[in-house]
Parts: structure tokens; sequence; C-alpha cells
């Protein structure tokens, strides 16, 4: 772990350059612990580290940074993750999966067996972002990564299941987009309704289950 100011008012702290579990979870596990301090304006989560904004009239660089060192000292407070599992209904292909017969020409592998490698991986929100509640999701098998497409769709719609590259996604409303879409589920990612709104939260476990034929 490194900590380093990242501006007058913010400290960023990395677990390292590269995207894996283990600096996910440890990306989750300090957020957690930091959650509710006084003095910590904001916390936004990455890939491998977490931005800290913090209120420069109640803490400075070097209280925030012992704050973050002592709570990571504790391995019972800062390692412990409450962890779910959501199984979210795919219906994979055809309208619903405009780019699955794209992404099996470039595994090679059969679109039912794309459809059988995805929904037998136990894939991880390593964190939401880029449009309200888009989770990242870590841990797709490497044989189904794709790349992204070279020009985004203006449109693509609510419930989306996509891969971009090494990941995988699932679109909560409906946005423009570059990645593949494999297919698309009814299940709500978004409701401004409910508490929280966000159906998936960081560090959640995520099972794709299909429905009905390509």
């Amino acid at each position: 772990m490194t900590i380093r100011p990242a501006s007058d008012r913010s400290l960023l702290v990395s677990f390292g350059d590269e995207i894996s579990l283990d600096a996910h979870r440890s990306v989750v596990g300090l957020t957690r612990v930091l959650q509710g301090l006084r003095g910590i304006l904001n916390l936004h989560p990455a890939f491998t580290s977490v931005l800290i904004d913090f209120d420069p009239r109640l803490r400075d660089h070097d209280e925030v940074a012992a704050w973050v060192r002592e709570r990571w000292d504790r391995p019972t407070e800062a390692h412990a993750l409450e962890r779910r599992t959501v199984e979210i209904p795919v219906r994979f292909g055809g309208e619903c999966g405009p780019d699955l017969d794209e992404v099996s020409r470039h595994t090679g592998f059969a679109a039912g067996e794309v459809i059988e490698r995805f929904c037998a991986a136990e894939l991880e929100v390593y964190f939401v972002g880029f449009s309200t509640c888009f989770p990242y999701l870590g841990g797709l098998p490497a044989e189904l990564s794709t790349p992204r497409l070279r020009a985004p769709r203006r449109h693509v719609p609510e419930g989306s299941v996509a891969i971009g590259g090494s990941q995988a996604g699932v679109y909560p409303l409906a946005s423009p987009g570059g990645w593949r879409l494999i297919g698309r589920t009814s299940l709500r990612l978004f409701d401004a309704a409910a508490e929280p709104p966000p159906l998936l939260r960081m560090g959640d476990r995520v099972i794709f289950v299909p429905e009905g034929r390509p």
C-alpha cells in the first residue's frame, strides 16, 4: 500500500498498478472502514486505488494518512467483507445480444459455449462508475476477452449485458456505449424508488443465468 497527496485536500491510496482480485478486495476493505469518518468528504474507489477527499479545515494529509494506516492494521475490520451473491437472468443473442456472434468468432467458441463459459464464471463488482450504477465486473474468463467496438453505439438499451476487453458489465440505463453486447436482462440495476437505488455494490459476486435460447 502506498499513500501520497493528490491535491491540497485529497490523498491517493494505491495497492499496486496491476488489476487483480487481491488489489480489488483491498480497495473494498479500505473504502468500507473509512466510510462515515468525520472530515472525510468523499471516497472514490477504482480498480487498484482509493482517492480520499477530506475537509482541510478539519484534517490534514498526515492525519488522514495516519487514519488509513491505523485502520489498515486492523485485519479483522479492514479485510472482513460482507459479500452478497446476486443472480442476474439474461436472454443471450439475437436482438438482445447483437455482438454474440462476433464474440464467438473472436474467441473461436460456438455461441452456446461462450454463453456456457460466461455463466459458469463467478464475477465480482470491482467498482461502480461510468454512468449511473454501471458495474465493472472482474473475473471474466481470459478466453472470452474481446476488444470493444471501434466506434461506440449511440444507444445501448437498458439491461444490456456486455463484454469490454477483459471485463464484463451491465448497462443499468440506456446510454451510449462501446462494449460488446451479448445479452440483456429484465432485472433493474437502478431503481430510484428503492433504498438503496443501485442493485449491485462494490464487492458483490455476480452470476449470470441464461433464459431461453440465443
